[in-house]
Formats: C-alpha cells, sequence, structure tokens
C-alpha cells in the first residue's frame, strides 16, 4: 500500500507496505513482540544503518518492560501479524537509538552488551561515553536525526504463553518461580541429570538474587531471601561435584561460607571438592569442621576420610614406583 497513515503521536508516520492477517493483537503488559526491523538515515540514499535480517536474528521486546526506545512499542503496537511497515520517526523519538543500536550489535558479536556500563539511567549513561565504539552511532549520538524504521511483525505472545526470562518477571513472578525451579531440579537429580538439574537451581538463585538486589544488606527482607538462596546454591554445587567441575564448587562454597562460617553442608561439599583436587590438608580441615558442627555428618565424613587416606596411600605407592624407575641404571633389573 501507497497510502501514507498518520499516528496519533507528534512526529511519527506510517506508511503500510505488505498488509497482515486477522485482528489487530492484545498488546498488554509482558507480551513478547517479535518483529525484524531495519533502521535507515532520512537521507537521499536511505543509508542503512541496522538490518536484523543481516545480523541473522529477529528482534524482541517485552511491552511494558521500560525498553530504552519507547517509540518502538508504540510503532509495534499498531501493527497485526504479518505486517510490514514503514516508520518516519522524527528526532524526538530517536535520541536513545544509538545506545539502543550498540546493544543490540554487541549482542549479535558475542559480547555482553552492558559492558563497562554504569548502573544508570541510560541518559546518564549517555554522557558517561564519549563513543559507542561505532562510528556511524558516534555520529547520531552527537547529533540525533529523524529515522526511518522498516518493521516485519512476526507474532505477539500473551505473558503465560512462553518462558519469560527472569529479568522479564515482576516481583511475585519471580518468588512464584523458585520453588518450581526447586522442585524440577530435584526431579531431574533424582533421574541423574545432573547438568539440567544445576541450570534450574542456578535460574532459581538468580530469581532471589535480584530481587535480594533490592533490599538493604542483612536486614530482614534480605535474609529472609538468603534462607533460600543458600540450600539452592548447596544444591548446585552438589551437581557440579557430580560433573566433575570442582573448582566451581570452590568457589560457590567458599563464597557462601564467607557469610555463613557455620554452614556443615557447605564445608562438606568443599571438602569433597578440595579432596578431589589433592588439597588434602584443606580437605580434612572442612571435613573436621563439617563433623564438629553437624554431628549427624560425622559417619558421612569418616566415610569420605577413609576414601581420601586411600586416595592418598595409591598415589603415593604410585609416585614411589615412578620415581624409581627414574633413578634405575639402563643395565639394572
Amino acid at each position: 500500500m501507497e497510502e501514507t497513515y498518520l499516528l496519533n503521536v507528534e512526529g511519527v508516520r506510517k506508511k503500510i507496505l505488505h498488509g497482515g492477517q486477522g485482528e489487530l493483537p492484545k498488546f498488554q503488559d509482558g507480551s513478547k513482540i517479535t518483529f525484524h526491523f531495519q533502521t535507515l538515515k532520512d537521507d537521499f540514499e536511505r543509508t542503512v544503518i541496522d538490518d536484523s535480517r543481516e545480523a541473522g536474528m529477529p528482534m524482541e521486546i517485552i511491552v511494558g518492560k521500560m525498553f530504552k526506545l519507547e517509540i518502538w512499542e508504540t510503532l509495534l503496537s499498531s501493527m497485526r501479524a504479518g505486517e510490514v511497515a514503514e516508520f518516519w520517526c522524527d528526532a524526538i523519538h530517536t535520541g536513545m537509538y544509538a545506545l539502543v543500536s550498540r546493544g543490540m550489535r554487541r549482542i549479535v558479536e558475542g559480547r555482553d552488551p552492558l559492558e563497562g556500563q554504569k548502573h544508570r539511567c541510560g541518559m546518564g549513561n549517555m554522557f558517561d561515553y564519549h563513543s559507542t565504539g561505532y562510528a556511524d552511532l558516534d555520529e547520531l549520538q552527537r547529533a540525533p536525526q529523524p529515522l526511518i524504521f522498516i518493521m516485519e511483525l512476526f507474532r505477539v505472545e500473551e505473558p503465560w504463553a512462553y518462558k519469560r526470562d527472569t529479568w522479564a518477571m515482576s516481583k511475585e513472578e519471580k518468588l512464584a518461580a523458585v520453588p518450581v525451579l526447586h522442585s524440577e531440579g530435584n526431579r531431574l537429580v533424582l533421574r541423574k541429570e545432573f547438568r539440567q538439574a544445576a541450570e534450574k537451581y542456578q535460574e532459581a538463585v538468580i530469581c532471589l538474587r535480584n530481587l535480594q538486589a533490592k533490599e538493604k544488606p542483612w536486614e530482614e527482607a534480605w535474609l529472609k531471601l538468603e534462607g533460600l538462596v543458600t540450600p539452592l546454591v548447596l544444591n548446585y554445587c552438589q551437581c557440579q561435584l557430580e560433573l566433575g567441575e570442582y573448582y566451581e564448587v570452590l568457589e560457590h562454597t567458599t563464597e557462601l561460607l564467607q557469610k555463613h562460617h557455620g554452614n556443615a553442608k557447605a564445608h562438606f561439599k568443599r571438602a569433597k571438592a578440595h579432596a578431589a583436587v589433592w588439597n588434602e590438608r584443606e580437605a580434612r580441615e572442612d571435613f573436621a569442621r563439617a563433623a564438629h558442627l553437624d554431628p549427624a555428618m560425622a559417619a558421612a565424613v569418616k566415610k569420605e576420610l577413609k576414601l581420601l587416606g586411600e586416595r592418598v596411600r595409591k598415589k603415593h605407592v604410585e609416585e614411589r614406583k615412578r620415581y624409581r624407575g627414574l633413578f634405575r641404571a639402563p643395565g639394572d633389573v
């Protein structure tokens, strides 16, 4: 269609290039919109700045989650599934495009989109950097200008119809997700699917850590969340022990014990990791500490110490044989 439609928004014009199907979707908070886009300069050559098809991945945004380029929600909410439309947007709507584009390009490059970014609002971050790392985006950042967006809307999924990333969840949704993830992790452990179980425990920990970040450390609300985090971290460490990721276990248990010195299970799991990487002294210290803190673990500790002693003796025997061979004269029997 060649006719130009004016959206009821100042500084925006819309031209439908290909009509969509069905009714206008319901764009509610939490809905996920999947689309392809092309960004062009409003110059004679219509210079292409970004093209999601060339990048090889469609764009996704969550409605109501304060996407930096707010005008995109407005543009997309005027479209039907399968529709292709061209939007001209005045500079009053495009000032944040350089930052949005930088993040998208870094994702495509396999880099962290927030690399080096300070915990400030988008406009504040804009003044913290003299360069985005891309010459064309630096030009847009210095002098915002009208841009043209060509968008193709694929689908709009309702909030309950897709697996939501942690960042897209509300506080209530994160709290509700934790016991579900914990239960799924336990079920996978029973099936000895330790890698998948670890992912479930890790996702639950991320939900809780995000909530903790909004609370004052060591106050009641923070401590309540910490009480939920601790068993999840221990379960995660048990999975990593089963997978042979001993140094990761050492890292997480040590971090846990810095906050909770008297956690016997953390000492026990760290001891097993130390034993696996031949840190004999550290392993014995942690096993002893675990048995002291929780006498109910004494039998398990005794069993692990016996296994450790047998492994150490076997290692010493093998080393003596190897060294004896090194110093034997060529003609000796």
